[in-house]
């Protein structure tokens, strides 16, 4: 398969993982709260990555290396999972899926700038025309009002934003997709630590819609995977550094 084919493949996947989150998180929501279900979902996410990099053999990062990851992982997977999933109590699935849309508006800016890569006229506008859609949400009632869900989900675009930069950053270094998202991963679990108890005591009196739960778990760092694994396809391959 060609690159050009592959990279579009892999962002339609991209795409149609990544939608799957909103409306699925909802229905989890019913029988777990925020924090717990963020460490939840990361914990069981990086025991899958870690049996699929063991598989893979891939690389241990350098010791200078993993602040980043750290870094990495506390912005896209444990800041994340605590603004989405705050966020979203309030907030319709599409409203949510638009204002987290900003994501990859943003991290398309910060690359023009920090990277240097250029972005076409089609860019620009198809930019601007995001931004707008915000504003109709703002506006909506014909006043400013700005729903408290609203501002835990634009924290979350603004979190994963950062780590597509620090990913982006790994890349240049060397650093494959699986072992940037599954070293992200395992820091950002450890990070949501603290709500582990919880999060325990509440799968332990989930019913048997729990086979839902893990599908939406299971897809997410999948959906990482395809994301970078798309962004791959366009950049040399370089040693660790």
């Amino acid at each position: 398969m060609q690159a050009k084919h592959k990279v579009f493949l892999l962002s339609f996947c991209t795409v149609l993982l990544w939608a799957s989150a909103f409306p699925l998180t909802k229905v989890v929501q019913e029988q777990f709260t925020s924090n717990p279900l963020g460490f939840l979902r990361c914990s069981i996410a990086a025991i899958f990555l870690i049996i699929i990099g063991k598989c893979s053999h891939i690389r241990i990062p350098a010791k200078k290396d993993i602040p980043y990851f750290i870094l990495a992982g506390a912005m896209g997977f444990t800041g994340y999972m605590i603004f989405f999933n705050t966020g979203i109590q309030t907030l319709t699935s599409a409203t949510s899926s638009i204002i987290v849309a900003l994501t990859p508006i943003l991290t398309a800016i910060g690359c023009a700038k920090v990277y240097h890569e250029k972005i076409k006229t089609i860019g620009w506008i198809s930019i601007a025309t995001a931004f707008i859609g915000v504003l109709v949400l703002l506006l909506w009632d014909g006043v400013f009002s700005i729903n408290v869900g609203l501002i835990w989900t634009m924290g979350a675009a603004l979190v994963f934003f950062g780590y597509n930069m620090m990913s982006r950053l790994l890349t240049t270094k060397g650093y494959t997709a699986l072992e940037i998202v599954t070293y992200s991963m395992i820091f950002g679990a450890l990070l949501l630590g603290f709500w582990s108890v919880q999060g325990f005591q509440q799968l332990a009196a989930s019913d048997m819609s729990i086979f839902w739960r893990l599908y939406i778990w299971v897809l997410f760092p999948v959906q990482q995977l395809t994301s970078f694994g798309a962004k791959q396809c366009l950049l040399p391959t370089v040693p660790v550094k």
